[in-house]
This record gives structure tokens, C-alpha cells and sequence, in this order.
């Protein structure tokens, strides 16, 4: 079965737009394929401004998130593989989802950094009743 994330984040984002809001994603710019700007993340993420008005060129697939941006008046063209995406949500009030992490990708990333391979067990979130 496909992963439900991109049509997540398509939702999202056009929900966004719709709510007239401006939709940031948070990037993970340590997994592979990650085309942006160096220089610019901070821990390896990066905050990207996904505003219409900000961007040109954006094409989302079940596969990766494109577009072309201005940083520092130079034009670049962003490339995001969907796993790299951590995050959507609104710049004004937060309002989105995040996404957890690829395990996959993870797993390579302790082998190459000297790990055992093994992953590391996840805390998973609970359930409460909210009355």
C-alpha cells in the first residue's frame, strides 16, 4: 500500500491556502536527495516558506516536493524528497502535522555514523480521553 504522506501534505497545504495562512515545511536536510541552499539548516532542518508569493514552480508528487525560491536574491531551485519532509503547518499559528521520521533512512544513517544498525526503540504516542 502507498504511503499516505504526500496526499497528506498536498491536503494540507492547499487547507493552508484555503485558511489563508502561510504554509512552511520543516526539512530534513541530512536525508538523501535533499537539494537546498547551503548554509542555511540549523541541526539539519531547515524551515521552508511554501507561500504561493514566495515560490514559483512548485510540483508536489507521491515522490518528492520541488520548487524554485529566491534566498538572498538568487534564484534556487528546491528539491525534497517527500521522506525528508518532517512537518506542514501554518507560520501563524502552528496548525498542521508532523510526520515521523523514515525509519529506513535512519537505519542508514547509525550505520554510517558508526551505529550497530539496530533501531533504536521509539516512544510511541498514547491515547487519553479529554473531557
Amino acid at each position: 500500500m502507498r504511503s499516505s504522506k504526500p496526499y497528506l501534505i498536498r491536503g494540507l497545504y492547499e487547507w493552508l491556502l484555503d485558511n489563508e495562512v502561510t504554509p512552511y515545511i520543516l526539512v530534513d536536510t541530512n536525508y538523501k536527495g535533499v537539494t537546498v541552499p547551503s548554509g542555511l539548516a540549523t541541526d539539519s532542518k531547515l524551515v521552508l516558506n511554501l507561500a504561493p508569493s514566495a515560490i514559483d514552480k512548485l510540483d508536489m508528487t507521491n515522490d518528492y516536493l520541488s520548487f524554485s525560491a529566491r534566498f538572498g536574491g538568487v534564484a534556487q531551485d528546491i528539491y525534497c524528497p517527500i521522506e525528508s519532509i518532517l512537518a506542514i503547518y501554518a507560520r501563524e499559528n502552528g496548525e498542521g502535522m508532523m510526520f515521523t521520521p523514515d525509519s529506513e533512512q535512519t537505519s542508514e544513517a547509525d550505520d554510517t555514523a558508526g551505529g550497530t544498525g539496530k533501531m533504536k526503540k521509539s516512544s510511541r504516542p498514547g491515547l487519553k480521553i479529554v473531557e
